[in-house]
């Protein structure tokens, strides 16, 4: 929905590219306003920009301050988007409000969670909505709650994409979206903690995949295999996981779309202590750096699905010149063919190895 430069919150999710008298975006699309992009938007005398009609903290979006929308076009194409970022963003919120009452000695509301999450599944599944762009919406403070969400969409996802039966691929997103339920038994300082944990909290946090299944253990509607998933997310081929520090013929396949899952989201994820990364150098990094932890046909299911996604998309290289993506072959998903913004140059990344997708606009 557009609303007047004015009267903007920080918070609130831009839509559409805000573009000045050049090519090149003003403010990107996806970004979360803060009071600098603001100012900025002041300063260049714009006078309305299109955001979601929710904020990132869940919160609704002042309808009074709205402008209604000329063209009928642009407000159809903006629908779906809108949609699915608000039923995002109430899961989120609806999350938090579980998490909060896990903490306080509350059981799992198994019924809850699948009247929520399930349909958010589905859409994702049946409209094919982007979800390998979530981490757009996840923020330092509420990470945790998008984390969950996020890894239950995620891990649902790649078991569809994987050929898994419906009824396998719901009970592979409840589980990812229940996995990190553990947390909530923690000491509250150490979820929310803005550095690096020390190594007691840490010894402390790899607990939490056990705290999960105590949690899900006696939930008849959820599978046995959902339930060892949750269990062993954290587990790695090569016995360097926890909590039991299994190895590859002792782990549920499940579990390793769910850590997969994890370990994408929260690499891409702006966190309290860490900036994110791109889709692609974290990719780049699990092909070469985790060769060997995780299970290959995973890799291979979220790779596929990055190279399909990625034509069109307009990204920032690491010496901040911006492009777009022309072509991605799956044999070099993260080193596609692009062509650059300033000066029309075509270059195919696997032969610029010093230079990295630094940043996704959309």
């Amino acid at each position: 929905m557009k609303v007047l430069s004015s009267q903007l919150e920080p918070g609130c999710l831009l839509m559409k590219d805000v573009m000045g008298r050049t090519s090149r975006p003003i403010i990107p699309k996806n970004t979360i306003l803060q009071p600098l992009h603001i100012n900025l938007l002041m300063k260049f005398e714009i006078e309305h920009v299109e955001i979601a009609n929710r904020k990132l903290n869940g919160s609704l979006i002042n309808q009074s301050n709205t402008i209604q929308a000329e063209e009928t076009t642009d407000r159809d194409q903006s629908k779906p988007l809108q949609s699915f970022h608000h039923e995002y963003l109430e899961a989120v919120q609806t999350y938090k409000k579980w998490f909060t009452s896990w903490q306080g000695g509350a059981p799992i509301d198994m019924a809850e969670v699948r009247k929520w999450f399930v349909p958010l599944l589905e859409k994702v599944v049946d409209s094919k909505e982007d979800v390998f762009y979530l981490y757009h919406f996840s923020s330092g403070e509420d990470y945790i709650y998008h984390h969950s969400v996020s890894m239950g969409l995620l891990s649902g996802y790649l078991a569809y994409l994987m050929g898994y039966e419906y009824g396998d691929w719901v009970q592979i997103g409840l589980a990812g979206i229940l996995s990190d339920s553990g947390m909530s038994k923690l000491p509250t300082r150490i979820p929310w903690k803005q550095g690096a944990l020390t190594e007691s909290e840490f010894e402390q946090v790899k607990n939490h995949p056990t705290y999960a299944y105590r949690q899900v253990e006696k939930i008849s509607s959820l599978s046995s295999h959902a339930k060892l998933a949750i269990l062993q997310h954290h587990e790695r081929l090569d016995g360097t996981g926890y909590p039991l520090g299994l190895k590859q013929e002792k782990i549920h396949p499940f579990s390793q779309i769910i850590a997969v899952s994890d370990m994408y989201h929260a690499m891409t994820s702006e966190r309290m202590y860490r900036r994110k990364k791109s889709p692609y150098k974290v990719l780049e990094e699990i092909l070469q750096e985790q060769f060997g932890r995780y299970d290959h046909r995973v890799i291979s299911a979220i790779v596929k699905e990055m190279a399909n996604f990625s034509t069109g998309t307009n990204i920032r290289l690491s010496d901040n010149r911006r492009a777009e993506v022309l072509f991605a072959e799956n044999h070099h998903p993260t080193r596609p063919m692009i062509r650059l913004e300033d000066s029309g140059e075509i270059m195919h990344l696997k032969e610029h190895l010093h230079l990295h997708i630094e940043e996704v606009y959309d």
